[in-house]
């Protein structure tokens, strides 16, 4: 009995001095490559995560993905009486429905993609704290999953098309790059804002405002035209502007695009992309702390 507990402590302060190694799980840091490579690596849990998200999003709703429809819908329908037959702005002889919802879609796009992406650091920080993976995951599914409102909604801004007797032409083809302009502005945006969140919570706050704000500096619900020759310049800095008159130029017929604004547009929303890429991969050794 002695010679057995003996033994034991023998072993347990072996145990304690023994040079045992040590993991150190850390994010890529051989260049962009090498992040790009663990982004595939785990594509699975992008899926995952993906179809987790949308399952409870519309679980136990009542109308399910019809909500997806509602907010731009009934956001058209004010539109609609305060600029379309109040105000009258010009649209280029489309109906004005039409003409409002066809930057409304993406702009309930940009907005959802901005608020989801904002809040993922957060809402799973129980992610953050436990395992390692790609923390660009997060916001990416967050721009993802808002994408799938935004291919419900697009059904409905065709069908609206279809109702009111307004058939695309050839620009139909520029949507697709148009598509991926807006999801590229939406995750650089997102990148910023939900490393920003994690340090200042007053971001979250913050957002619905200064998306209020921008989108009356956004030619949603009239046309850039309406817009002061001396201010085109400065108004074209917005760069959501270039992107939702390239909408509506691929979807409307008589609809105009500036080149100037559409360039402004894809320079920023590619800045955007890479600079909230490596302001948000400088914090990903803080996250867990932060959150």
């Amino acid at each position: 009995m002695q010679e057995s507990k003996v033994l034991s402590q023998t072993l347990a302060v072996a145990f304690e001095q023994a040079p045992w190694p040590e993991t150190l799980i850390q994010p890529a840091r051989d260049g962009l490559s090498q992040y790009v490579r663990e982004l595939r690596q785990y594509s699975s849990l992008i899926y995952l995560l993906l179809w987790r998200d949308i399952k409870l999003r519309y679980q136990q709703t009542l109308i399910g993905a019809t909500w997806a429809i509602l907010q731009p819908l009934f956001t058209m329908i004010i539109f609609n009486v305060l600029f379309g037959r109040l105000v009258k702005v010009p649209t280029g002889g489309q109906p004005y429905p039409v003409f409002a919802l066809s930057a409304l879609v993406p702009w309930t796009y940009f907005v959802h993609a901005l608020t989801l992406s904002t809040k993922c650091l957060l809402q799973h920080h129980d992610l953050l704290t436990k395992v390692y993976f790609p923390r660009l995951i997060l916001p990416l599914v967050a721009v993802l999953e808002a994408a799938v409102d935004f291919l419900i909604a697009f059904v409905l801004l065709l069908l609206m098309m279809l109702c009111y007797g307004v058939a695309p032409n050839w620009h139909l083809l520029m949507l697709p790059p148009l598509v991926l302009l807006l999801v590229i502005t939406a995750l650089g945006a997102g990148l910023w804002l939900a490393a920003l969140n994690l340090k200042y919570r007053d971001v979250m706050n913050a957002l619905p405002f200064m998306t209020q704000l921008l989108l009356f500096m956004t030619p949603v619900a009239y046309p850039s035209s309406l817009i002061p020759e001396a201010w085109r310049t400065v108004y074209a800095l917005n760069p959501l502007a270039g992107v939702m008159e390239g909408f509506r130029w691929a979807l409307l017929e008589n609809a105009e695009v500036s080149g100037f604004s559409l360039a402004i547009s894809i320079l920023a929303g590619v800045a955007l992309l890479v600079s909230g890429f490596f302001f948000f991969r400088s914090q990903e050794d803080y996250f867990a702390d932060e959150v």
